[in-house]
């Protein structure tokens, strides 16, 4: 079964792309999208963009359709995944590059930073907290990465994230949870680094 969105802003604004609705399945909502890429109109520009638990594609090609440099969309369904390549050669997207794999089994491979990570898994399966985790031991992420996650409203897993990052934007729109997240740079305290604070 095919469902469709819209792609809200940027080269392919208003271009309709096609999705597969996979159980457990939900492309984030436009307005909810509308939200996300105004946070980060200052950031889309040239970045590296990581979309886990891809699924209708939505927020990877809408940062691609912004501007973004590359994005690489893992999602482990096939028949979403076929759906993905569908759109990116409809959309003639050479920056993006679509990997189907589990999620896990990626991040645990050879690890390259990313500028900005969405992140939107399923549900029900509670997976936002331990996704995170990986991203920052595993080093996925830049020295200035910023992190969307979409979770269930009344989920908290704001105390299970790493110690260094910090809560830059969150909303909620019905029973989702919407969150950006940035990752603090690590300040080594060498000595001449001292010698200048004294």
């Amino acid at each position: 079964m095919q469902n469709k969105l819209r792609i809200i802003g940027g080269e392919w604004r208003s271009r309709q792309l096609n999705f597969y609705d996979a159980p457990g399945l939900r492309p984030t909502p436009g307005r909810v999208r509308e939200t996300l890429f105004s946070w980060l109109q200052y950031d889309i520009i040239d970045s590296r963009c990581l979309d886990l638990y891809a699924g209708s594609g939505a927020l990877g090609f809408e940062a691609a359709s912004r501007g973004a440099k590359s994005v690489v969309q893992v999602e482990n369904n096939p028949d979403a995944c076929r759906a993905l390549k569908e759109t990116a050669v409809k959309l003639s997207a050479t920056q993006i590059k679509i990997i189907q794999s589990d999620v896990f089994r990626y991040l645990a491979g050879d690890a390259e930073p990313f500028d900005i990570v969405f992140l939107d898994p399923p549900f029900a399966l509670n997976l936002a907290a331990q996704t995170c985790q990986w991203l920052e031991d595993k080093g996925w992420l830049s020295p200035h990465a910023k992190i969307y996650v979409e979770a269930e409203s009344k989920q908290n897993f704001l105390d299970e994230l790493p110690e260094n990052w910090h809560l830059l934007k969150s909303k909620t729109a019905g029973e989702v949870g919407y969150h950006l997240f940035g990752v603090s740079k690590q300040v080594d305290f060498d000595s001449e680094s001292i010698d200048k604070i004294n």
